[in-house]
């Protein structure tokens, strides 16, 4: 069996319960709509736990940026990564990382997890209507 046999198996039943990641939180600059942090947790919290899986995001060091790692614990033990995402910061003081912190944050979860935000922004601009997409099928591994 493979390493991550359990955990796989319960993300899987996880991630269909996933609910969207909603646009709550309003950009200034562009006026426009976006999943803050908050909005893309709440999303996949209720559901990982449910399948007893805990959500952590832990950071690495680097110079002029952060990088978050988000990893998903299974109460079996077995935990599955999604990488390591790198973020530069605009300031190098506690604003800049901060906001570096929580833009990786964001966009870590949502890869790991598999969320994805309509893209109405610039496709509203641009006068393009998106449709939902169908999940991917998975392929069983050829024996």
């Amino acid at each position: 069996m493979s390493e991550i046999s359990v955990i796989s198996k319960a993300f899987i039943a996880a991630q269909k319960e996933f609910a969207p990641a909603l646009k709550t939180a309003t950009n200034p600059h562009f006026r426009s709509k976006y999943a803050d942090l908050s909005a893309c947790v709440e999303a996949v919290i209720d559901a990982l736990h449910k399948n007893d899986i805990a959500l952590v995001q832990k950071t690495h060091e680097v110079d002029s940026g952060v990088k978050v790692e988000t990893i998903f614990l299974h109460a079996s033990g077995e935990t599955m990564s999604g990488g390591i995402l790198y973020m530069p910061t605009n300031k190098a003081d506690c604003h800049g990382t901060m906001a570096a912190l929580t833009y990786a944050r964001r966009g870590s979860l949502m890869a790991a997890a598999g969320l994805a935000p309509e893209d109405d922004d610039g496709n509203a601009a641009a006068g393009i209507v998106t449709k939902p997409t169908q999940a991917l099928e998975v392929m069983p591994k050829k024996q």
